[in-house]
């Protein structure tokens, strides 16, 4: 018997009920607009949350020990952030105010999987996964001091075959430990072999486990053949049967957008599994002294106006490049048009990811914007998007893209009883970015009620402080 109907039962006997504690969900999430990607339902419901999962979907009341009343607001899944590069816990608060429930650093990845997760355990408000980084296995064997990205051998040098071993080792014990996926920094690495590539992903192939890949001679920085390097990655998922997806294929095509979303989707039909992502932002951003400005040292003064040098806001001139190249730090890039960023962010394959940082010190509006910009931007204001298409991008496409390597987020990107209570509650009216490329450090606004597994990390539209519910999700460890 239903609570309800208990309760209409006990008005008829005229007795007072009630509800057994054990019947009483942890926290009722009630009238809110429910919006699940999954089974495409949109409508009122009653959501009941009970030890961090989804227990009940009613049309009807629920009883909780605490009841918050979502009138007028969208309840969406939280959404999943597969493209991230941040280290401090507090920059995870950005992303919980821009909906962002679980957040990958994936592009990039780590050398050490063990210490990563190790280094995060019981202090991050959302959840967390990482890829073991081809490119940081490299930097360890080859004794590069880059920061970050290489900047030194492991960049510009080819590796022995005894140093391709070391590497295939490397990654071969990250996946083994775990990691969610393989990490391919390829624009930071142009002296790697395309023997040394495949050699990595039929490491990744063994695991099923896909690449996540920056894809090589494609950057906001320029490039002479933006198509080269996504025909690479195609060909080496296609030769080793690893899943590719394709890091910021707004960033790294620009012009060439349209063809490469093409390509992409014309590699779907033959049966490769490629997927791609954005973020809507026309400027990037990554380390000035990496391989990407090694062609930068004379170049028409126009192009330096268009690098902006994160710490201070300031435009760059040849001499402020030269000397910021050398001191090494991150620099804004300037290149893209909004009109390609849109055909980006409203084509069908492509997921949303912010390529986010830190916010100490001030990085790029998509550390803490992302996601509500498009929600603002692209639903509500322009239209090239559904409510159900954005959320689909934002939650359902990530969680789908890691589930042959990480079967947890099955419960992931979904409304369903039984899921994660993993939630972004929001305002669709009123939700938008307040970040700029010189105020990067301002929370979005709109998001009222963010929840990870269960417990509240955005409450009233703020911050909760202190809030730590945020679980490591990562595949199985092979001893």
């Amino acid at each position: 018997m239903t609570l309800r109907r208990l309760f209409l039962l006990c008005i008829l006997l005229g007795v007072t009920c009630v509800p057994a504690a054990d019947d009483l969900f942890d926290l009722v999430i009630a009238n809110g607009r429910v919006v699940d990607p999954e089974s495409g339902q949109d409508a009122i419901r009653h959501v009941g949350i009970r030890a961090g999962k989804i227990a009940a979907l009613s049309e009807h009341p629920l009883s909780g020990r605490e009841r918050i009343d979502a009138a007028g607001l969208i309840v969406a899944p939280g959404f999943i952030n597969l493209h991230w590069h941040g280290l401090d816990p507090r920059s995870n608060i950005y992303e919980a105010m821009d909906g962002v429930t679980s957040s990958f650093e994936l592009e990039i990845g780590v050398a050490d999987v063990d210490k990563w997760y190790d280094e995060r355990t019981g202090r991050m408000p959302i959840n967390y996964g990482v890829a073991v980084g081809h490119a940081p296995v490299r930097m360890a064997v080859m004794g590069d001091s880059g920061s970050f990205v290489p900047a030194g051998d492991a960049a510009r040098r080819r590796a022995t075959d005894e140093e391709i071993a070391q590497i295939l080792h490397g990654v071969d014990r990250g996946l083994a430990r775990g990691a969610v996926g393989v990490g391919f920094g390829l624009a930071y690495t142009p002296a790697a072999s395309r023997w040394e590539v495949l050699e990595t992903f039929r490491v990744a192939a063994r695991h099923r486990a896909a690449g996540f890949v920056h894809i090589r001679g494609a950057s906001s920085a320029g490039s002479a053949d933006r198509e080269e390097g996504l025909l690479e990655v195609i060909a080496h998922s296609a030769v080793s049967g690893a899943p590719v997806h394709v890091a910021h294929i707004n960033s790294s095509a620009q012009e060439s957008v349209v063809r490469m979303l093409a390509i992409i989707e014309e590699a779907r039909t033959r049966g490769v599994d490629v997927s791609t992502e954005a973020y809507p932002y026309t400027a990037g951003m990554t380390r000035i002294e990496s391989f990407l400005f090694d062609t930068w040292t004379d170049r028409p003064e126009q192009d330096y106006r268009r690098l902006q040098w994160v710490a201070t806001s300031e435009r760059l001139t040849r001499e402020t490049f030269l000397k910021y190249r050398k001191q090494g730090g991150y620099v804004l890039i300037h290149a893209n048009t909004e009109s390609r960023v849109r055909t980006a962010i409203v084509h069908p394959l492509t997921m949303i990811a912010s390529d986010g940082f830190d916010v100490d010190p001030p990085s790029h509006p998509r550390s803490a914007a992302s996601y509500s910009r498009v929600l603002a931007r692209y639903v509500r204001e322009d239209g090239g998007l559904s409510l159900m298409q954005a959320l689909r991008k934002m939650s359902l496409m990530p969680a789908q893209r890691l589930e042959a390597r990480v079967p947890a987020m099955h419960d992931k990107g979904r409304i369903r009883v039984g899921a994660d209570a993993d939630l972004a509650v929001f305002d669709l009216a009123a939700v938008r970015d307040v970040a700029t490329y010189e105020r990067p450090t301002q929370f979005s606004v709109g998001m009222r009620y963010v929840l990870v597994n269960g417990a509240f990390v955005v409450r009233d539209g703020k911050p909760v402080d202190g809030a730590t519910p945020g679980r490591p999700v990562r595949a199985a460890i092979v001893e």
